[in-house]
């Protein structure tokens, strides 16, 4: 039995009963340093499942990676997108690629179309010039298959990003609940590792330290690194052994950046946040939820803890690499009275804390209020143009025609990231769901490989929660499609910078808003090309 199958981009995604198009050569652009991704796929007409096992190998020492692109199940599209930016039209509702499993065989159904994805990892060192891709697909009957794709190594060598951090929220809850370990245990650290790992080797550079249980989305475990012991009245002592131990092994992974909890309350800065102490081996709120945000008790609170914070930040050598926060998303009048109390406190009790909070009201801006606000897409243009330094985000919105990188975002407009953060001066970016396999806001794990929204669509999108599936404690994460297609994105940044392209560059120029953008994988290929000839 023969095989029908080509090399295609990965900018493409291959859902089960879409078809193969006519076979054209494959030739990817690379600059030495990078990562690139490739696709095979391939069906056969059945009747029956088959074995198809993978192999890939590339010429002047280019390392390749095989692995299985899996699929999901999606009931719905995200809404308020218009139809020529969704993908999988046709296909969705249905199943739609994203897992990458580290897997080079499997059954395989007939009449479908599948798919490996194949990463190369191409060294500094790498001989420029054109390199050679094989890969090979063995079915258990029939005869292989072979294929070849050009690689043209270009003699630029890649450079790592300056001046722009990136964050994603990062839910050690999560990882506790789905591996069903402690907080802080020894079992839990060697799990906690591998995520790390993964999240910095996806080209970000910053982490959320959980000093506290962080006051997102919902009432959530417990999971506050920081020891807190009430030794009398409005007193307490703290105990930083577990702190010191996320960031030892946050630097081994690669991380430099650190993002303290929140201090106040989401979406409204009403209250201080729920702080634990342990009693009998359980944990202990020092106070009851409701306890006011500029309340006496949370104030004593406070003014005990944010010299010792200081002091800790001070001997560890972090402060100048961290990031604090008041609350996250305040909306309104009445939260922005209840942030301007909650940051006079602080400011009163550490004036040396510098704040950055999501938000997208200008006047959190304008009044100084936020050191370094973080809007939307939508609006992050806005404070560009007022002049006011930011970094920007996106989350389950917005939709349409603006960035976002979801289930049935098409690849191409992921991969545009990069491009996008380099076009305008913004120094960072924010993302809420590395790892959020919850239903939304509630303590009840969800399994990611069937849900995919947290149970919350539509104002939850479809792949907004997380870019991660879990894999086992021995395999730590499973990336998705959107995770590598997003670092690969953040290599563009990094190849703009090390290439010195401005933001104002005339090839740039069709780069004119976060919703007003080129989409089409022919754009990325072809600006790559000039930019690596030229380098």
């Amino acid at each position: 039995m023969t095989l029908s199958a080509q090399l295609t981009s990965s900018l493409q995604r291959h859902f089960p009963l879409s078809r193969l198009g006519p076979a054209r050569a494959l030739r990817l652009h690379v600059a030495r340093g990078e990562k690139a991704s490739l696709q095979a796929a391939f069906a056969h007409p059945g009747p029956d499942p088959i074995e198809v096992a993978a192999s890939a190998k590339a010429t002047g020492g280019i390392r390749a990676t095989v692995r299985r692109v899996g699929v999901v199940p999606v009931p719905h599209f995200n809404t308020h997108t218009p139809v020529d930016e969704r993908d999988g039209v046709g296909f969705l509702p249905g199943y739609a690629p994203d897992p990458l499993f580290p897997e080079t065989a499997a059954r395989f159904a007939p009449e479908q179309t599948h798919a490996f994805w194949i990463t190369l990892d191409v060294p500094p060192d790498a001989k420029p010039g054109p390199q050679t891709v094989t890969v090979e697909l063995k079915p258990s009957k029939g005869s292989p298959v072979k294929l070849e794709a050009t690689l043209l190594v270009s003699k630029v060598v890649l450079k790592r990003r300056q001046n722009f951090d990136m964050v994603h929220w990062f839910y050690a809850d999560a990882l506790c609940d789905w591996y069903k370990v402690s907080p802080w245990e020894e079992a839990f650290w060697p799990i906690v590792e591998k995520y790390m790992r993964n999240y910095a080797g996806h080209g970000l550079n910053g982490i959320y330290v959980p000093v506290f249980t962080p006051p997102l989305d919902g009432v959530k475990r417990p999971t506050q690194l920081l020891g807190v012991k009430r030794t009398g009245k409005d007193k307490y002592a703290f105990d930083w052994t577990n702190v010191k131990r996320w960031i030892t092994t946050a630097k081994a992974a690669g991380l430099d950046r650190w993002e303290w909890t929140h201090l106040f309350t989401q979406w409204g800065v009403r209250s201080g946040i729920r702080i634990y102490e342990k009693r009998y081996g359980e944990d202990a709120l020092l106070w009851p939820p409701e306890t006011g945000a500029t309340s006496d008790t949370y104030r004593k609170f406070l003014s005990q803890f944010l010299p010792q914070f200081h002091r800790f930040l001070s001997a560890e050598k972090l402060l100048g690499q961290s990031y604090f926060h008041v609350s996250d998303e305040p909306h309104g009048d009445e939260h922005l009275a209840n942030y301007r109390a909650a940051r006079g406190l602080l400011k009163e009790l550490a004036p040396w804390m510098k704040v950055m909070d999501a938000l997208s009201d200008i006047r959190y801006g304008k009044e100084g209020l936020t050191d370094l606000p973080i809007p939307s897409i939508s609006t992050t243009l806005e404070y560009v143009e007022a002049g006011i330094p930011c970094w920007t985000y996106y989350c389950c919105g917005p939709r349409g025609r603006f960035l976002n990188r979801l289930i049935d975002t098409p690849l191409a407009k992921i991969r545009m990231n990069g491009w996008l953060f380099h076009r305008w001066p913004v120094t960072g970016f924010l993302h809420w769901g590395y790892n959020y396999w919850y239903k939304s806001q509630t303590r009840q794990l969800i399994d990611p490989f069937v849900v995919t929204d947290g149970q919350a669509w539509p104002g939850w999108a479809h792949g907004d929660p997380f870019v991660v599936y879990p894999g086992t404690a021995e395999q730590g994460p499973i990336d998705s499609i959107r995770w590598e297609i997003f670092a690969e994105s953040m290599q563009d940044y990094a190849l703009l910078q090390t290439l010195g392209v401005e933001r104002n560059d005339k090839r740039l120029a069709s780069l004119k808003s976060f919703e007003d953008f080129p989409k089409s994988a022919a754009w990325i290929q072809e600006t790559r090309a000039k930019l690596l000839a030229k380098g």
